[in-house]
């Protein structure tokens, strides 16, 4: 089994059902067979605003001896919100001594957003978002670090650089945003919740002088602010780390899932999410991808009513294990489906959770199982979770003085 893992990873080169190049020579062949430039519009794009991360050094012995040598190469992703083209340059962070403690940015829960725009409706507040323009290295690095430019810096390749900021892949580059975002946080007011500590709240009083809690909701470089005018407060964190200036405004599309105002039938008004727009194009993806890579071995099922067939149970799968490439293919299906789970299409829970269970080895069963649960998202995409704040109806004359609730309690 380890083996098997080891060279699926290895045969990994999609995601979604796009290939993804693992250099950036990758990226250009791709981009001739493919006729387009979406890769390497990633990577020009990437590397604008990456370059403020090094010191170019005139001679390599300029380099302080204290410092540690890093290797510095591009990684390729598709983003899933609308899959388009990703670029990131990231150090090797592995060749660096380990740091005195582990290191991470923690992010805000997806029940920390639900809750929080249930709040807004409930306090009648204006949402908005905004992205973080190359996160991390808004931060300054707390690493002693070098590298040697490669084939991404253009006429600069081979050079010695000094790496300034706090690069993706570095040990440390996680924890120094995370100081670096709680440090603006903290210069504006904002404390973090006992309870989330990436959801960061200030007491305000609104202009006809009721009191309320303002919002601030962190997703590494996702930003939602939850407030009674909630520009200026986006405004102030721009000019202390800058965000993409075409992300600022009222939230459409937060981790995936659509952000809408809805009026819902008692009148009131409320936020709601729908995953339905992430649903289609997966499904549209996955469509795509077995009919170019499986020659007709899977395919879709025109009338699935339910997410399993009836009676398939995958612990008694007995059909012969996917090869590599396959099994691949197998675990970014049931990554899809995990986050369609995280963004309210909750009952398909159980059939996932059970998949998900064999991505170490999964069989050609479970494949066409994972194929069956898509055909049935197909035909059922469109679902909207809302958060209404309305107090439910409670019958308080069912909840009697003299009842032994001993048994239940």
């Amino acid at each position: 089994m380890v083996k098997r893992r080891t060279a699926k990873y290895l045969k990994k080169h999609q995601k979604y059902g796009i290939r993804i190049p693992k250099n950036v020579n990758e990226a250009k062949e791709l981009g001739r067979i493919n006729g387009n430039t979406l890769w390497m519009d990633a990577i020009a794009k990437e590397m604008e605003n990456v370059k403020v991360a090094f010191k170019i050094l005139d001679n390599k012995n300029e380099v302080p001896r204290d410092y540690q040598f890093v290797h510095c190469h591009m990684i390729f992703d598709v983003k899933m919100e609308n899959f388009r083209r990703k670029a990131r340059l990231v150090a090797g962070g592995h060749m660096t001594s380990a740091p005195a403690a582990m290191t991470y940015a923690s992010v805000v829960s997806r029940e920390t957003v639900r809750i929080a725009l249930t709040l807004a409706a409930l306090n009648d507040l204006d949402v908005m978002c905004g992205d973080v323009l190359n996160a991390y290295i808004t931060a300054p690095v707390t690493e002693k670090i070098y590298t040697t430019l490669g084939d991404e810096f253009g006429e600069d390749k081979g050079k010695t650089a000094i790496i300034v900021r706090a690069l993706y892949g570095l040990k440390s580059s996680g924890a120094a945003f995370r100081k670096h975002l709680a440090d603006c946080m903290t210069s504006m007011g904002y404390k973090p919740c006992l309870a989330d500590p990436d959801l960061w709240l200030k007491a305000e009083v609104r202009s006809d002088g009721v009191a309320y809690y303002s919002y601030i909701l962190n997703y590494v470089d996702d930003i939602l602010v939850i407030h009674e005018k909630p520009r200026p407060v986006l405004d102030r964190i721009d000019k202390y780390m800058k965000l993409k200036p075409d992300s600022v405004g009222d939230p459409d599309v937060y981790l995936g899932a659509k952000l809408k105002r809805v009026q819902v039938d008692n009148g009131v008004w409320c936020w709601s999410l729908s995953p339905s727009k992430y649903i289609q194009e997966s499904v549209r993806n996955c469509e795509n991808h077995l009919k170019d890579n499986f020659d007709g071995k899977y395919s879709f099922t025109k009338n699935a009513p339910n997410p399993f067939n009836l009676g398939y149970d995958p612990d008694m799968d007995t059909t012969p294990a996917l090869d590599p490439e396959a099994a691949s293919y197998y675990n970014s299906i049931i990554g899809m489906m995990r986050w369609m789970v995280e963004l309210g299409r909750v009952h398909i829970n159980t059939e996932v959770s059970q998949l998900s269970s064999y991505l170490a080895m999964p069989r050609m069963g479970h494949l066409e199982a994972a194929v069956h649960v898509m055909s049935y998202l197909k035909i059922k995409h469109n679902s909207r979770l809302v958060l209404d704040p309305t107090y439910a109806p409670i019958n308080y004359a069912m909840f009697k003085q003299d009842v032994d609730w001993t048994a239940i309690y």
